[in-house]
């Protein structure tokens, strides 16, 4: 039973990444494609700046992390994962508490964004993201660690 969910999540998890990459020439399509980057959008909050407490000396300046969150919220990121509560994956708050903010960590997460993963947060596996550059998925590690 056990091997079932994960793999009926696993399977959730996979649709919601390829229908970002579907192309219909529809227009319910593409309707549909914008009211999610939408609601995506509005679920991160990009105002976060320089909020976490281990993030250097905070002579980092206002804004320092948007781009990472304009990253999360324009990705599938949150089709499994909120700011501050559990869907399929950690909330990005809980991340940040697992994880001290320094560089080591950064490239592991970015690493994790790129390549997927299991068993870190149980037995559902994170969808891989290939297509994101290194640059990219370290914005979006340092706005996820800066959440703490």
């Amino acid at each position: 039973m056990k091997k079932m969910i994960v793999m009926l999540c696993a399977s959730v998890a996979i649709a919601a990444c390829t229908s970002n990459s579907n192309s219909g020439n529809t227009e319910d399509t593409v309707t549909a494609g914008e009211h999610a980057a939408s609601a995506r959008q509005s679920e991160v909050d990009t105002s976060i700046n320089n909020t976490g407490t281990n993030r250097g000396s905070g002579s980092e300046p206002a804004g320092a992390y948007e781009k990472g969150a304009q990253l999360i919220s324009s990705s599938d990121c949150l089709s499994c994962h909120k700011v501050d509560q559990k869907i399929v994956g950690p909330s990005y708050k809980e991340v940040a508490q697992k994880y001290e903010a320094n560089e080591a960590n950064v490239s592991y997460l970015a690493g994790k964004i790129i390549k997927g993963g299991s068993g870190v947060w149980g037995e559902i596996p994170m969808t891989p993201h290939p297509t994101l550059s290194e640059d990219d998925a370290k914005e979006m590690a340092n706005y996820i660690l800066s959440l703490k």
